[in-house]
């Protein structure tokens, strides 16, 4: 008997070396939160200017809290009547990733929450009931959002037309339902406004806080990004008429967007369209055509700072095994 409670000891403290040196204890303790305050965002049309703007545009926030359709969500969101009502996304027939009603309906949406809430989750991806938010909601980018500019989405949000929504509750299967404890990460300290000093200091912000890395930034199979491939595309997605794309390399690579200058890069997000080639409907340009000329220019000029990241992808190819990214997309084998 001794020797079996000497083994189980020696195998529960492998276990928790195992658990130390991979994902950690954060799957089984929760996530790290925050304790709310009682601040509250003073309402002004400033703010609910900038909300506006940054919510529908920039952050691209209805683009995935609103009904689309996915033949054609550049139709839907321009007509765009229900916003931020909530939509489910299925898996298997089944809806398990649920983007909430973020209207201030007081039974369905974020009415009963406190300012402090929807800025918690909003920027550190925690709950109201202190769950982890699933990371499919950007908060990695959001996180980069000023302290001001948050408190202008907030009150934009208050500002929308109440939806009453009843929609289910996000069930991640298990493990996923641990693992993304170790996403969320507390803000305790104020975020300054965004360096407007130069075009690529903006930009940079601007590139953030649209989460352009957390789609075009490959996470091979184990989630994580691919160290060196930064921006350098190959994520897959459905695209809604049942087929899978994959994300576009934007840096200045020769295997990515070398070739775009200026002009086009504003063509390409305002039109959906290099040139003659449409892009997929999974790229939300259709949310992001609404920024500025100006705001356009500075991310591109961000963009162009970019170290080069040597992966081909093409979605005019038939999807084969990329061995730098772990995915299948066109071009994969000639990585």
């Amino acid at each position: 008997m001794k020797a079996a409670g000497y083994g189980l000891a020696a195998l529960v403290a492998l276990l928790a070396v195992g658990i130390s040196a991979t994902v950690g204890w954060r799957p089984l303790l929760g996530p790290k939160v925050r304790a709310l305050t009682a601040r509250r965002f003073e309402a002004s049309p400033r703010r609910a200017a900038r909300g506006k703007y940054l919510t529908e545009n920039v952050m691209g926030c209805f683009a995935c809290h609103s009904r689309l359709d996915p033949r054609d969500p550049a139709g839907s969101y321009a007509a765009l009547k229900a916003k931020g009502a909530g939509a489910s996304m299925e898996a298997d027939g089944e809806p398990w990733l649920v983007a909430p009603n973020i209207t201030p309906d007081g039974d369905t949406g974020l009415g009963g929450w406190t300012d402090d809430q929807i800025a918690r989750a909003i920027r550190e991806g925690v709950g109201r009931d202190g769950r982890a938010l699933f990371p499919m909601m950007p908060y990695g980018g959001f996180r980069n959002l000023s302290d001001e500019d948050l408190a202008s989405v907030v009150v934009y949000l208050r500002s929308v037309e109440p939806v009453r929504n009843t929609l289910p509750k996000t069930e991640v299967p298990f493990p996923l339902s641990r693992l993304i404890n170790t996403a969320p990460e507390p803000i305790e300290a104020p975020v300054p406004e965004p360096d407007r000093s130069s075009p690529v200091k903006y930009g940079e912000y601007l590139v953030r806080i649209s989460d352009c890395a957390g789609c075009h930034t490959p996470r091979g199979g184990t989630g994580k990004p691919v160290e060196g491939l930064e921006y350098g595309g190959g994520n897959v997605f459905d695209d809604g008429k049942g087929q899978t794309v994959a994300t576009a390399n934007i840096t200045p690579d020769p295997t990515g967007i070398s070739y775009y200058d200026e002009a086009l890069f504003v063509e390409a997000m305002r039109t959906g369209h290099v040139k003659a080639r449409a892009l997929s409907p999974a790229m939300p340009w259709w949310a992001f055509k609404g920024i500025t000329d100006e705001d356009l220019k500075a991310m591109f000029a961000y963009l162009r700072t970019l170290k080069p990241a040597p992966h081909r992808v093409d979605n005019t190819e038939p999807p084969t095994e990329c061995k730098v990214c772990k995915q299948k997309h066109g071009l994969g084998d000639r990585n």
